[in-house]
Order: C-alpha cells, then structure tokens, then sequence
C-alpha cells in the first residue's frame, strides 16, 4: 500500500477517507458497468498478473472494484472512492475511467507494476477520495524510431509506460533521413531499401566512431495495426508522422526520381549513415506530390487519428535554389521565394488531408512562407512559432527543444553519456510551462496540450532510449496533467520525494531509469563525443 501522497502526476484533490484500509483478496470481483469494459480488462490482465487473483467479474455490492461512467466528471475525468467496504471508480468517460485504474493501480503500492505476484504481499488500498482530470487533451511523447529503429515490442512497451503516465498521444516518427520505418504496399522499395543503412555513426556528427555494420527495421502494416489497436485499448492516440518535403534522403534513395535530379545525381544516394540535416530535399513536381499521396492513402487507412503530422522541418532550399524544375514551378506558382514553395507543399497537404476529414500537423517551419490553413503547430524551436500560430488562431502543441527534448543531457558531470544540448534535469522538467504567458487567455486556448521529444540518433538501444527519457517523464508527465501552481513556485522537494516511491514502480516495470546520484557503470559512454551547450536554454 502506498502514501497518500505518492501519485504521480498528482491528482486534482485528494480527500483521506475515515480510516482503515480495503483489502483485495481471492474473492474480490469486478463489476464492471456499461461502457467500463475495457477498464475491467485491463485490471484483469495487468493487476490480476501483479497480485496473482483473478478479479473475476461479479455483481457485487460488497468486496468488489465497481466501475461505471458519470459525464459529470468531464473529460478524462474520474473519482476514486476507496472504502474498507470496497472500492468504487467512476470515469467521466472510459478514458477517464481507465486513467483511474492507472491510480488505483499506483496506490496498491510498486509491486503491483510487476508482471508476477511476489509471494507474502497484501494488496491494501487506503481509506481514500480522489477527483481528478487532466490539464490538456493533448499530453503526448514523441519516440523517433527513424534514427535508431525501436522494434514492436519495445513500442507496446513504450505505450504501457505512456498508459502509466496517464499520457495519451504517441508521436510516432516514422520516417527520416536515416530510416523508412512504415510498409507501404503500393511503394515496397521505401522498406526494401530504405528501412536499413549500411553503418552508424556513433555519437554526435563530429565523433570519429562508426558502428560499421548494417543497421535497420520496418513495421508491417499488420504491426502498425497491432500498435494501433493496443494504443486504443489505453486511450492512447497514434499520431503518424511522415517527414516531407525535407528529412527525405531514405525516401530518394529508394525512389530517386523524388529527388531533385537535375542538380543532384539522386540514384547515387543511399540511405544517410550520419546525423544532421541533410540537404538532400523531395523535388516540387507532381510526380512527387501524386507518390505522396499515395503513402498518405495507405497511412489513413492505418491511422484513424484526426491529426498526421507531416514534419515540414528543416529543410534546406539550396538544391531548390540551383534547380531549373523548383525554379520553374516557383514562377508557374507566382511565388515570391524557395519559402513560399515549401508552404505551397505543405498547404498541398493541408488541403488533401482536409478533404478527408483529417487535419495537418507540422513542425514550427510550416509557418515559413505563410502557414498553411486549418494546420497545426508543433512548436519546437522554442516558444516563439507556438506563440505566433495561437496568435493566428492556430492549434499548438508546445515542445520547445530548450526546455522537453529528452536527447539534451540531464547533468552536466563528465558521466552524462553522450552529452547533447542544454542541461535539463529532473526539476527543471518540472517546471517547465507550456503556455507562455504572453499569450491571452482566448489565445492560450489554442495550446491544446504539450509533448516532450526523444530523438534517438545516440540512443542505439532500449536501455538509452530508458535513461534519456526517465525519470524526466514522469516529471512532464505531471506538468502535462496536473494543475500546477506558476514554475518558480512550485514544489519540487514535494516531488522529489513522490518520486521516492516512483523509482520503485519503475525499477518493478523494468525501466533503466537514470538514477539520482548518476548513470551507473553501464549506462556511461566514455570517450564518446556529443554536443554539450553551456549556460541556461533560451526560455523564448
């Protein structure tokens, strides 16, 4: 049984009960309400293997777990009511309900995140009344499997920690420079020969080490399914991201006529070994845009989520500059620049997407040239793109590179494993703020929620995917839920010791977490070469 006060993200109100405690034994049952099932299933599966009983379903009304809706609550909302007579959850909607469960679940105590009953251990939940809903809709992780490829089970893994956290859009980056990730039946090279590279550059761009042997993976369409479907059954949306018309290199060197070819010998290009910004950019022709939209089609009918994100980020003009075909279309288009061409491929998009009842995401470079219509922002460059699109009246989901990508070191000490950017610990997660205060309170409704960014270009593996991303999660995780009071004054000695308990859950569910004092023995690169920034990140 844990503390009170152990819940992360912490809930909005939290009442102690009258005393005393309710015990879950063999004869517990759960009652599940209409509309609850998908709750009741998931305790069944993932508590009844923790605590070894079988949370059989009941009638109840005495020692059972009874779910149920009440839309009072609100969205994502729930109260948890838990009396030595039994434990009643309500949702305001089965994903409140089930964000809930995820409580009730952290209140049993760390050994209910375990995947097998230990032995001699009681499941008691305290005497206790939490009403609880989040901040924003939109409380998302973006997990970069183009750089260093993250196999199936390593992303359902990713999306029960996501579950734990009570986040709820996954950011699936699945196309890059460096690595095709998404079957495409219409286009089979993108995987045959984009979804590998041949080395890796090991470290930041600057480092001399090469990892020479061949690196690469893909996910069947059936595997984006099942990534799918077992995001749904957590209340997790997949939100897609297929990079144009920069960050291309692995698309052109499966299809180099998507390349600009008459200034580039694109069918001498392979899929990119090295980290950067490759200059190597998607052509502005129509057979481009007609072969894009075709990936689209097939990307549609694997994601049902409102929002695909199309990158739009970095992408370098000067092949399009030396190019007679970009130059050509720039006049046929009446366009004033390379600028205004990017913004006509993304409005492209846009448009297309639209007519399928579907909306456009992109990087903050998508307001270069003039944003393209109905399209939203993923503000990364600070907090400037963000603020300039909720100003327009534009969607914003806040992850400004200073202050949430998980790549950028936590530490300044000489142990940091490959240390990239600014130093960004554990309190200064937590106190960072998604929506800046120069915005109105009508404009800052269109921040519709925040995101932190792992990027995995010196993250080769789960266990550096696990140190860079925890435990700083879970503090993002809080900020992205909870209501919490303005930066400077909030608790972070409160949270620290939260997170006492937290590190217990993380170390039951497995995660190579970087601990307190520092990267263990194993988790250290020595003498492999990042790109440390010193100082404090620009908070613009």
């Amino acid at each position: 049984m844990s503390d009170l006060s152990d819940v992360i993200p912490r809930p909005r109100r939290t009442t102690s009960g009258a005393g005393g405690f309710f015990e879950l034994g063999p004869a517990t049952e759960v009652v599940a309400g209409d509309g609850t099932e998908r709750t009741a299933r998931w305790l069944r599966a993932e508590v009844g293997a923790a605590t070894g009983l079988p949370l059989a379903p009941g009638t109840g009304p005495g020692d059972a777990v009874t779910l149920s809706l009440d839309g009072a609550l609100g969205p994502e909302g729930y109260r948890l009511d838990v009396e030595p007579t039994g434990v009643r959850l309500a949702g305001g909607d089965p994903a409140g309900l089930f964000w809930g469960a995820q409580t009730l679940r952290q209140l049993l105590g760390p050994d209910a995140f375990r995947r097998a009953p230990l032995p001699g251990r009681r499941w008691r939940l305290p005497a206790i009344r939490i009403e609880d809903a989040p901040r924003f809709g939109w409380r998302g992780l973006m997990l970069d499997v183009a750089r260093h490829f993250m196999p199936k089970e390593g992303v359902l893994r990713y999306l029960d920690l996501m579950a734990a956290h009570k986040l709820n859009v996954l950011h699936f980056h699945l196309t890059d420079d460096q690595g095709w990730r998404i079957e495409i039946r219409r286009h089979p090279r993108l995987t045959e020969v984009g979804s590998w590279r041949s080395r890796t550059k090991f470290g930041h761009r600057a480092s001399p080490l090469w990892e020479d042997k061949p690196h690469g993976g893909r996910y069947t369409q059936d595997d984006i399914r099942e990534i799918v479907a077992y995001a749904a059954e957590r209340h997790i949306t997949v939100v897609p991201e297929i990079d144009v018309p920069g960050h291309s290199q692995a698309a052109i060197a499966a299809y180099p006529e998507l390349g600009n070819t008459d200034v580039v010998d694109t069918g001498a290009l392979s899929v990119w070994d090295t980290w950067g910004v490759s200059p190597n950019v998607l052509a502005p022709t129509d057979h481009t845009l007609r072969f894009y939209e075709g990936v689209f089609e097939e990307v549609l009918e694997l994601f049902p989520s409102e929002f695909i994100h199309i990158g739009g980020d970095e992408c370098p003009k000067e092949q399009w500059r030396r190019s007679a075909t970009a130059q050509a279309r720039i006049e046929e288009l009446a366009l004033a620049d390379e600028d205004e061409l990017q913004s006509w491929f993304i409005q492209h998009f846009d448009t297309w997407l639209a007519e399928r009842g579907r909306r456009l995401i992109g990087w903050d470079e998508i307001l270069e040239g003039g944003l393209a219509k109905g399209a939203a922002v993923s503000s990364w460059r600070g907090y400037a793109g963000g603020i300039a699109a909720a100003r327009a009246g534009h969607d914003v989901v806040m992850c400004p590179e200073q202050q949430v990508y998980l790549d950028h070191r936590q530490h300044a000490g000489e142990d940091e494993p490959v240390p990239i950017g600014f130093v960004r610990t554990l309190e200064d997660v937590y106190r960072f703020e998604p929506v800046p205060a120069e915005l109105t309170s009508h404009e800052a409704e269109h921040v519709i929620g925040t995101q932190a960014n792992v990027w995995t270009e010196v993250m080769e593996n789960q266990q550096r995917v696990d140190y860079q991303t925890f435990p700083r999660l879970a503090a993002f995780a809080e900020v992205s839920w909870s209501t919490l009071p303005a930066p400077g004054e909030r608790d972070f000695d409160a949270f620290e010791r939260r997170m006492a308990a937290h590190y217990r859950r993380l170390d039951a569910l497995g995660v190579a977490y970087r601990p307190p004092g520092g990267p263990l023995p194993w988790q250290r690169r020595p003498g492999v070469l990042g790109r440390p920034i010193d100082g404090p990140p620009p908070n613009k």
